[in-house]
């Protein structure tokens, strides 16, 4: 990704991926922690949540370059795996996100997935491998007990995770934090800090932030109107499903979405990835 200016915020549902700066600088804000990372640093997303971005560093001569990669979890399970000695993590809950140094073997890495562009049909023989190797020196790093509990089956975070891909499938419901606890086989209370911990949000502020990015994107790329939109994703009330959307985005929905349409090049970031909520 190439940013030639300083960018207005960006809500989006971020995916579990590494967000490498080559040059330049962004923050990423995950309920309420904001999270700089600048060229040499990458941005570590190991669960699927909302979250805000902003290139705040970037001119046409030195644009904010970005190379972002998804990560396979399945193979850091692997990877975890087979260490023989697994990285240890501290006891406070597990952290969902994090910045750390991108540097040594971690920017080999992410040089050799950069020239594979230049190499579609070799991609899908070497970038599984690749990945093994960013999965390993990102397990044996600083981070590498947080990133583990977030891999290893049964373990309290992955439970979390469990709960939350539920929470995403059944957003327009009235969801009980009581009900998700159970399927994560804990008390509401510890449940309710290990997903604060890893999100940066409650429960209830990650299934209101789906319902509205959801929304949005409704309005967006569907046409649906704000009455319409609110009803769709799961609110009773379109007044309060205004004041909602006006404290998360800045404007009211109809303001905002002018807003976008005067910005064409913003429509495509509106919204969530393209996975839609509530898909399997």
């Amino acid at each position: 990704m190439r940013s030639d200016h300083p960018k207005p915020p960006n809500h989006m549902l971020s995916r579990p991926a590494i967000c490498i700066v080559a040059q330049g600088a962004k923050w990423g804000t995950f309920g309420d922690n904001r999270l700089e990372y600048r060229a040499g640093q990458a941005l570590v997303i190991g669960v699927e949540t909302p979250s805000v971005g902003r290139v705040v560093e970037a001119s046409p001569g030195e644009p904010c370059l970005v190379l972002a990669v998804e990560l396979d979890l399945a193979i850091m399970r692997s990877v975890a795996d087979g260490l023989e000695a697994p990285p240890k993590a501290a006891g406070e809950p597990n952290r969902g996100v994090f910045v750390t140094d991108f540097q040594g073997p971690l920017a080999d890495c992410a040089l050799r997935l950069v020239h594979l562009l230049e190499k579609p049909e070799a991609i899908s023989t070497l970038y599984p491998g690749v990945m093994r190797e960013i999965c390993y020196w990102l397990l044996t790093g600083p981070h590498g007990g947080d990133l583990a509990r977030l891999a290893l089956r049964n373990s309290p975070s992955q439970r979390v995770i469990g709960a939350l891909h539920d929470l995403r499938r059944r957003f327009r419901e009235t969801v009980r934090i009581e009900e998700l606890a159970e399927a994560a086989h804990m008390s509401a209370s510890a449940f309710h800090r290990q997903f604060k911990a890893l999100t940066s949000l409650t429960p209830l502020q990650y299934q209101k932030q789906l319902r509205l990015l959801e929304a949005r994107r409704l309005m967006v790329a569907r046409g649906f109107n704000a009455e319409s939109a609110a009803f769709e994703v799961g609110y009773e009330s379109p007044s309060q499903f205004s004041r909602e959307y006006a404290r998360m985005f800045g404007a009211s929905p109809r303001r905002d979405l002018r807003r976008l349409q005067a910005m064409p090049d913003r429509l495509g970031e509106v919204g969530v990835d393209p996975i839609a909520l509530g898909a399997a």
